[in-house]
């Protein structure tokens, strides 16, 4: 199964019942690189997947406009909707592509679902996740690997949509009974719908929670972009020495990367030639949306 940019875009509209509301914005300035418009700013935000990279490569030159913006002293931080990924491979993904970030300066909407899991009384968790990954980031949760078994979907108190990997048809039906049968929080760990890869775009767990609401009426509680959540760990690790008037969150997508920065009072940049409205023009689909970044730019 495959989505186009349309068809990817439809989908986050909609869903939009189920983000914030958006701010419109006027005009949005046009700018080639991060170079142009670095002066403004002192801590820039950068997406992964279609700022950093694509797929299992870096974008062409970004290693470098990263290496030179932490070098001019300004804060590069990685605000990500990671969520499948513990975080010691994601530190070892960017290493590998040619980035040089500190471990709490990636901060992932898994870290966000964790937090607030921490948070709560325990309870016993059905997990969307790839099993060959790991437990890392996961061993203080009770939990169990969702499969073919029907018996865990029955059994548990609720579910965590962590990442969709290896997630199957098969095992999404079996998640869609289990909620009918008997409603359960369901919290989402990867708000996005698609993500940008080495051919084409993946559906994320934001794509089977929005099918799962609609089939059974129960609420996702969702973690990462665009809601606050992630973006509160991202200030809290800059520890308010940073105006909100000089960070900027750099992406490809409006309904996370954007409509989350106009959440959270930053402003915001779109990536137009890589990521998601790669090889078509976003202007239509910002008038669509409504939601209006302060910058276009073409590349990182």
């Amino acid at each position: 199964m495959t989505m186009t940019t349309q068809q990817a875009f439809a989908s986050y509209e909609a869903a939009r019942a189920r983000m914030p509301g958006s701010v419109r914005g006027g005009s949005p300035r046009h700018a080639e690189t991060l170079a142009e418009i670095a002066d403004e700013f002192d801590v820039f935000l950068l997406d992964a997947f279609g700022v950093l990279n694509i797929g299992s490569s870096a974008i062409p030159g970004t290693p470098d406009r990263v290496a030179d913006l932490q070098a001019a002293g300004k804060r590069v931080m990685v605000v990500s909707n990671a969520g499948g990924f513990p975080h010691q491979l994601l530190m070892q993904k960017y290493a590998r592509l040619g980035y040089d970030f500190a471990p709490e300066d990636v901060v992932t909407s898994r870290k966000a679902l964790l937090a607030a899991v921490r948070s709560e009384t325990p309870r016993r968790w059905g997990v969307m996740a790839t099993e060959s990954l790991g437990r890392a980031d996961l061993e203080e949760i009770d939990l169990i690997f969702l499969a073919e078994d029907p018996a865990p979907y029955a059994d548990v108190e609720a579910f965590l949509l962590i990442g969709s990997g290896a997630w199957t048809e098969a095992r999404h039906a079996l998640l869609e009974a289990a909620l009918r049968a008997n409603p359960r929080e369901v919290w989402v760990g990867n708000p996005d719908i698609v993500a940008p890869g080495d051919s084409g775009f993946s559906f994320e767990p934001g794509y089977f929670a929005h099918r799962l609401a609609e089939a059974t009426g129960v609420a996702p509680r969702f973690f990462g972009k665009p809601f606050s959540n992630i973006y509160e760990l991202a200030f809290a690790q800059l520890g308010g020495d940073y105006p909100r008037e000089r960070i900027l969150m750099v992406g490809d997508s409006l309904h996370t990367d954007i409509l989350g920065a106009q959440t959270a009072g930053i402003a915001s940049a779109l990536v137009a030639e890589y990521g998601f409205f790669a090889g078509t023009d976003p202007r239509p689909a910002m008038e669509t949306a409504g939601i209006s970044p302060d910058y276009v730019i073409r590349r990182p």
